[in-house]
């Protein structure tokens, strides 16, 4: 059979794991089927998806990881993940913070590499919850030198609250502290986003935290690469009618982009497919 050189390694993979979840398991033959590649081309890419800890692979083919709904990654761990997917989200969503703004950043992995982008955006005021994130506008008013604070850094307020394994500030403190502001523009990085479940979390205390964020926000940006559509927490926290603009990465399906689409206003897919096979 000749290879499909149409679709390029990550995007195959996206369609692999976006069929493993909907039908809750694929065959090898199947999938050399549908996507015209050969034997080896799918092993190769099933592979690379239990490597990622997205699929478990079983005899013949693969089946969804069960992951359970409580279950919290830390931030070591997912910050090594999809990371040329969380550069390009970040660079696309920066573009949207205008200088001298009020914005609002969750935590997150995505949520951190866009805060690293966001240091050349003059006059920005910024809330957050997340320690990472804070650290990253803290560590580059440091380097400012003798001279104080650069010129234009960002005035950073950073909530109280009780440390959870993603490194973000919830609980009742960081609640009252958010539902006492507005913001122009919350960047919300997420755990799950689904049709069914909207916005998820599998921390109780991080979901009312983000629920007080989505509320005192004017315009709500969610930035989440690919692999977190379909994935659903323990508790949801906002639909995704209350989503303005969701950036996410070229390794979202067509079948969900198109979904997406349908019941939110602003969809932004940004980055490249790689290279095949890579």
């Amino acid at each position: 059979m000749s290879e499909n050189q149409n679709l390029l390694a990550e995007q195959r993979r996206a369609l692999i794991l976006d069929e493993v979840r909907r039908r809750g398991g694929v065959r090898v033959n199947e999938l050399t089927r549908k996507l015209s590649v050969s034997d080896m081309t799918v092993r190769r890419d099933l592979d690379a998806l239990a490597r990622q800890g997205l699929i478990e692979k079983v005899h013949g083919g693969a089946v969804p990881v069960v992951e359970a709904s409580t279950h919290e990654p830390g931030f070591e761990a997912k910050s090594a993940l999809e990371l040329t997917a969380k550069e390009d989200i970040a660079r696309a969503a920066a573009a949207m913070a205008v200088p001298g703004s009020a914005i609002a950043l969750s935590g997150g992995t995505t949520t951190y590499a866009l805060a690293q982008q966001l240091l050349d955006v003059p006059d920005l005021t910024v809330v957050t919850n997340s320690v990472r994130v804070a650290d990253v506008f803290h560590s580059a008013q440091r380097s400012g030198g003798a001279g104080g604070a650069r010129t234009g850094a960002a005035t950073v307020v950073l909530t109280g609250g009780v440390r959870t394994p993603s490194d973000s500030l919830v609980g009742p403190v960081a609640d009252q502290a958010i539902a006492s502001l507005h913001f122009d523009v919350l960047f919300l990085g997420v755990h799950g986003i689904s049709l069914e479940a909207g916005l998820s979390t599998p921390n109780l205390a991080e979901a009312e935290t983000n629920r007080r964020f989505v509320q005192s926000a004017r315009r709500v940006v969610v930035v989440a690469d690919h692999t977190k559509w379909g994935k659903v927490g323990l508790s949801s926290f906002a639909t995704l009618e209350q989503v303005d603009t969701f950036v996410t990465d070229a390794g979202l399906p067509a079948t969900a982009r198109e979904e997406i689409e349908e019941h939110l206003p602003g969809l932004l897919v940004t980055g490249r497919i790689a290279d095949a096979d890579s």
